[in-house]
């Protein structure tokens, strides 16, 4: 497939976090698949054996107020979808491709898995950075305490402390 009619910046745009797993909407899908949500859909419901829970889930209708807020479109009640969305994680992806069986869902879904990938190595190497910046802090920490005591000692030996001169003479009582 040309990469002119998609790429994975569109794609990574499309996955959501939701309920802490990175997933795409059936809709978002179904369009890159080149079929209705309806047919995609439909195609689920006949091979649910196919999609556990930790490959697709319904969203709940919160879940899919906050994404009608967060993407400012339109409400159930004119003309949007009767039905609460479906949300692939990435092995749902694959098998979505496998039950539509189509020259198109096959290709996109390579993209697809692709786009998952680059995602979970972008967050793998934010949480890398963010160990290492931790560590950093923590030597910093302890250098900063060794440099101060370290001038500390410079200043006193800098400064000897005054001797206290001894009267000469005999001490009268």
């Amino acid at each position: 497939m040309p990469k002119s009619l998609i790429s994975l910046e569109v794609i990574e745009n499309e996955i959501l976090l939701i309920r802490g797993q990175k997933v795409i909407l059936d809709s978002t899908l179904a369009k890159l698949y080149g079929v209705t949500t309806k047919r995609l859909n439909e195609q689920v419901r006949r091979n649910k054996h196919r999609f556990p829970k930790d490959f697709m889930f319904q969203l709940i209708f919160q879940e899919v107020t906050i994404l009608r807020s967060h993407f400012a479109t339109s409400s159930l009640s004119w003309g949007g979808r009767r039905f609460l969305p479906n949300v692939f994680t990435e092995h749902g992806v694959i098998m979505a491709a496998s039950i539509l069986n189509t020259k198109r869902a096959i290709e996109v879904s390579v993209f697809v898995v692709r786009a998952f990938v680059k995602l979970r190595q972008m967050l793998a190497t934010h949480k890398e950075m963010a160990h290492k910046l931790t560590e950093l802090e923590k030597r910093l920490g302890t250098h900063d305490d060794a440099i101060r005591s370290l001038f500390n000692t410079i200043r006193q030996m800098m400064n000897p402390p005054e001797e206290k001169k001894q009267k000469i003479g005999f001490k009268v009582k």
